[in-house]
C-alpha cells in the first residue's frame, strides 16, 4: 500500500512534508525492483539540489541506481544508519529508510508531484 501523507515521482522517489523540512526516500517498489541494497552513497548535508538532480546512490545485488532529488533545496539531514545498515530501505522504505531532508524548498514543486494514487496509477501503466 502506498501512503498517501506524502508526494512520489515518477521515477520512484517520495517526498513528505513535516513542518517545513521535507523527508526524501524511495518507494516500496523501488527497493523491491533493486533487490537486496548493499550500499548507499549519501549526498553532502549543506549542498544544494536542483529538482530532479542526482543527489545519491543505491546499489544492490542486482544494480547501482542514482536517486534523483523530487524538489530543490538545501540538505539539511542524512540518514548515517544507512552506511551501516543499507537495508533499512528494504526493511522500512517509507519510514526508517529514508535518505535525506531538505530546507528551504519550494511548496508548488511538492504540489506538482503524483499522489499516492497517480502514482499507483503509473507503476500499472509500466506493466
Amino acid at each position: 500500500m502506498t501512503p498517501d501523507d506524502r508526494k512520489y515521482t515518477k521515477s520512484h522517489e517520495w517526498v513528505k512534508v513535516e513542518d517545513d523540512i521535507a523527508v526524501v526516500g524511495i518507494t516500496d517498489h523501488a527497493q523491491e525492483s533493486l533487490g537486496d541494497i548493499t550500499f548507499v552513497e549519501l549526498p553532502s548535508v549543506g549542498e544544494s539540489v536542483d529538482a530532479r538532480s542526482e543527489c545519491a546512490v543505491i546499489e544492490s545485488v542486482k544494480a547501482a541506481s542514482d536517486i534523483l532529488t523530487p524538489v530543490a533545496g538545501e540538505i539539511t539531514e542524512v540518514n548515517n544508519s544507512l552506511e551501516d545498515s543499507p537495508e533499512m530501505i528494504n526493511e522500512s522504505a517509507y519510514e526508517d529508510g529514508w535518505i535525506f531532508k531538505l530546507r528551504d524548498f519550494d511548496e508548488d514543486e511538492v504540489e506538482a508531484l503524483l499522489d499516492a494514487d497517480q502514482y499507483e496509477a503509473s507503476l500499472r501503466k509500466d506493466d
